[in-house]
């Protein structure tokens, strides 16, 4: 009974050494990356928004939804009779556009294409409402930290109820140039400050048309995904 019960540990303990070795050999086989020589499960993945760490530019897949308040004070320009001061509400999704460009240069960062909904109105001299949507350029410059500055240019279509002296019609175009910086709270989440110029005209549709000029500050959230 002794040497039958020596038998069963003996053969119990084979089995359990050669599938010990099994499995160290599956380890060893385990595919692996032709220029890393790691297995493919441990090699690295490129995931989230970022093309390498934070603030080296973003991939080609990232989106971005942003919300932002501006205030916009009215100044005197090309004609304008009136300081025209706005309040405004700014909504905007945008699509980075392509890889980094200009590696190893100072400019590098991506290009994005944004579309933005803004709404609000005017305050001073009197109240009237407006609504405009606008698409832009922008450019993201890869800074290697969590600041990231942008420059922007756009030109978008408006319903404004502001009239005469320098308006005389609801349809106006408007053009805006803004430059401004993200700061990444979170790797997927910035907030974004910005500074422009706004300005609202019909190109002659209607009369008065000496436009509508401001300059805005905006402040808000940037969410990337």
């Amino acid at each position: 009974m002794k040497n039958a019960t020596h038998l069963i540990l003996i053969v119990t303990g084979t089995a359990l050494a050669t599938s010990s070795r099994g499995a160290e050999t599956e380890l060893a086989l385990a595919p692996t990356d032709p220029t890393s020589g790691q297995p493919d499960a441990l090699a690295p993945q490129a995931t989230g928004i970022w093309q390498g760490n934070v603030g080296e530019g973003f991939r080609s897949s990232v989106r971005t939804f942003s919300l932002e308040p501006a205030v916009a004070l009215g100044v005197q320009a090309f004609g304008g009779q009136q300081v025209h001061d706005l309040a405004l509400l700014s909504l905007s999704y945008g699509h980075i556009w392509g890889k980094v460009k200009g590696r190893d240069h100072w400019y590098r960062g991506n290009w994005e294409a944004r579309a933005e909904l803004f709404s609000g109105g005017q305050f001073s001299p009197k109240s009237a409402p407006l609504v405009g949507l606008t698409p832009h350029l922008r450019y993201n410059f890869a800074s290697g930290t969590r600041w990231v500055p942008f420059g922007d240019l756009g030109t978008g279509v408006t319903a404004s109820g502001i009239r005469a002296p320098d308006q005389g019609g609801t349809f106006e175009f408007n053009l805006q140039a803004n430059i401004g910086t993200h700061w990444f709270i979170r790797d997927d989440l910035a907030l974004t400050i910005e500074a422009g110029y706004l300005h609202m005209s019909c190109a002659g549709i209607d009369r008065p048309n000496l436009g509508v000029n401001t300059v805005k500050g905006m402040f808000g959230v940037t969410w990337l995904f």
